[in-house]
């Protein structure tokens, strides 16, 4: 990925101010508790918020676990200086990083994370873009680190397909329809990760947002 080549948080059609209001139309508050859940911050953990956006996972994590280190990675300098206003400027808190989702080496050091996780990034890439930003996910994390998604994943049902067709509007369906045939876990599975799961699945008037879970050996 380069920095000529992403798509913006709200999509390809609404400036990034819209990026709030429409993910609270997807039971945010739900998926991102589960996906919270399941990275598990704990103290002194280094935590790496992939595609962070405007950084409400990075917040919602350095609230759970103060003594964490949470770094949010976006490509995007505009949605990270909305994150910054929202954490209250500077001081305790995430910190606010520019850099590409398969470039996280460069950003944060091979094997220096804990844990890393994403929400709403990979169902906006390419499939090779989706491997990349897996195998860099897994080349910042130390053995045993956790890596939790959550994402479109498989649109189980006709009525999660068609209220998917919204997302495939703002982000192409190109790069969404893999997302939505399942095919997270197996290149997950293809990037060296173990015990992949979709360990929770939330129905949302954009479609099925799944919450998959998995470790470094």
């Amino acid at each position: 990925m380069t920095e000529r080549s992403f798509t913006p948080a709200a999509g390809r059609f609404a400036p990034a101010g819209f990026y709030d209001p429409v993910v609270a139309l997807t039971r945010e508050r739900l998926w991102r508790a589960l996906l919270a859940m399941y990275a598990a911050p704990r103290d002194g953990d280094v935590i790496v918020d992939v595609g962070c956006g405007t950084g409400s996972t990075s917040l919602l994590l350095s609230r759970i676990e103060p003594g964490a280190r949470i770094v949010g990675v976006d490509p995007d300098a505009d949605v990270l200086d909305t994150a910054r206003r929202k954490a209250g400027g500077a001081g305790a808190g995430p910190e606010w990083r520019v850099g590409m989702g398969d470039a996280l080496e460069e950003v944060v050091g091979a094997g220096e994370a804990d844990a890393v996780v994403s929400s709403l990034v990979l169902h906006q890439c390419p499939v090779a873009m989706k491997r990349g930003i897996l195998a860099s996910m897994h080349a910042v994390l130390r053995p045993g680190g956790r890596l939790v998604i959550a994402d479109y994943g498989l649109q189980r049902t006709r009525l999660m397909r068609l209220a998917f067709r919204l997302v495939q509007i703002a982000d192409g369906k190109a790069d969404t329809q893999p997302n939505a045939d399942g095919i997270l876990p197996e290149l997950i599975t293809e990037t060296g990760f173990l015990d992949v799961r979709e360990a929770e699945v939330v129905s949302t008037v954009t479609g099925s947002i799944s919450v998959l879970v998995a470790r470094r050996g």
